[in-house]
């Protein structure tokens, strides 16, 4: 089997993944309350969620997690999707900090006390577009390893 992530890559991926698994599998045996908290703040950021069910959106959302942690510690993964889709989750999360009331200093993006829990999701942002550029910057300069690198054969 060929590992398409690269070995560089990997150290990134294998933490993020384990953390964000970590959280899947927390809110997977979360119970009603858990829920509650949750989807409340989801729904606080982005109303279009309100009409969900509590149990089943941390549902969905846990499993999501788990998913996406698990492909960002696979190398057969490749770093491209594994990177883009942890871009898109990393927005979301970023997209709480920015929406919710009480999570910035007024004026600016500096997080308050209670900001900082989600102003850290930036790491998540940073590493999903990192894999994402790097990818795409060897596709477009047609890297073929160190080969395409120094334009020799």
């Amino acid at each position: 089997m060929r590992l398409l992530a690269r070995a560089h890559q990997m150290p990134a991926r294998l933490i993020v993944g384990a953390f964000i698994v970590n959280s899947g599998l927390s809110k997977l045996k979360g119970g009603d309350e858990v829920a509650e908290q949750i989807h409340g703040t989801a729904k606080a950021a982005y109303p279009f969620l309100e009409s969900r069910d509590p149990r089943e959106f941390t549902r969905a959302f846990a499993t999501a997690e788990v998913a996406l942690g698990t492909a960002l510690m696979a190398p057969f993964v490749p770093s491209l999707l594994a990177g883009a889709a942890l871009t898109a989750f990393a927005g979301g999360l970023n997209g709480l900090y920015l929406r919710l009331p009480g999570m910035r200093e007024p004026g600016g993006l500096r997080p308050t006390e209670q900001g900082i829990p989600l102003a850290k999701d930036t790491w998540l942002l940073g590493i999903g577009s990192g894999l994402v550029l790097e990818e795409l910057s060897r596709a477009c300069r047609g890297d073929r390893g160190r080969r395409g690198r120094r334009g020799r054969g």
